[in-house]
């Protein structure tokens, strides 16, 4: 059996691949190392993966966010071994991920505009550059954390349209102390301010928020997909940010010289094509 992981910082979609080729489809919690201890990965394998398809792995194949490193991927091997006592771990980044996803075994640019962002030149077998993504505090512009971040600033600054601010109180029950705790005391922040993004999907065509998303998309494409050869290279996007404001990131991508290949919600489809080749 091979089993496939996207992971975030959100979640991970796992896939299973069967000898019969059938394919099982899990979702878990995410399993960022940067920030899930050893101990707590180990318990979502066993709790979460082996009640589903038991423990009769051949192949790993891990792409997640906060893959970065030997020590991580040696963690990462670890709690794979622990579980799975018979499988071959291949862990990597998820810029690897989005990029054989998104480019199969082909050279392009593939981008992830999810929780976090992040961007790579592809050449059709591995990243040959990648911008450091930066995380939510020095990068991950556009992102579902970044988005989160300019909306409760505004909120707290007192910059928002007054109607979205009435809303905004109506729904949250959040002030100023609570969004400082959960930003600066409480573990994985970019989770918490990446979940208003619905919040700003509704009220996207106002004018304040549409600035706000045009200048996001641009802080990314001028800040990250300029450093690749975008005059030559299709430029393609996966992650929900991505996938459900696409319009805007069109619109963007055109008045900046970008031309946009594919764009897809998540890339675990592309990875089962692209291992099953």
């Amino acid at each position: 059996m091979i089993l496939l992981a996207d992971s975030g910082s959100t979640k991970v979609d796992w896939r299973a691949i069967k000898d019969d080729g059938t394919v099982v489809a899990i979702n878990t919690v995410g399993v960022n190392p940067v920030f899930v201890a050893k101990d707590k990965i180990i318990e979502i394998f066993t709790n979460e993966l082996v009640p589903v398809i038991g423990n009769g792995v051949d192949e790993v194949y891990f792409y997640g966010a906060g893959v970065v490193g030997d020590d991580i991927i040696n963690t990462l091997d670890d709690c794979f071994k622990a579980v799975f006592p018979k499988s071959h771990c291949f862990c990597a980044s998820d810029v690897l991920a989005a990029a054989r996803a998104l480019c199969g075994h082909k050279p392009g640019v593939a981008c992830i505009i999810g929780t976090g962002s992040n961007s790579c030149l592809y050449d059709g077998k591995d990243i040959a550059k990648n911008v450091k993504a930066g995380g939510f505090i020095l990068g991950d512009e556009a992102s579902g954390g970044y988005l989160g971040k300019r909306l409760v600033s505004d909120f707290i600054k007192g910059l928002l349209p007054k109607h979205i601010e009435e809303e905004f109180v109506k729904r949250y029950d959040l002030d100023y102390p609570k969004i400082v705790a959960k930003v600066y005391r409480e573990p994985v922040p970019s989770r918490f301010l990446a979940s208003f993004s619905p919040f700003i999907f509704e009220f996207k065509d106002d004018p304040h928020i549409h600035a706000l998303l045009i200048d996001s998309f641009s802080q990314f494409i001028t800040r990250n997909v300029y450093h690749y050869d975008y005059k030559n290279l299709e430029v393609n996007f996966v992650g929900s940010i991505a996938y459900y404001y696409q319009d805007i990131l069109k619109e963007v991508a055109a008045g900046l010289g970008v031309k946009v290949g594919k764009i897809l919600k998540a890339p675990i489809e592309g990875l089962i094509e692209y291992h099953k080749c």
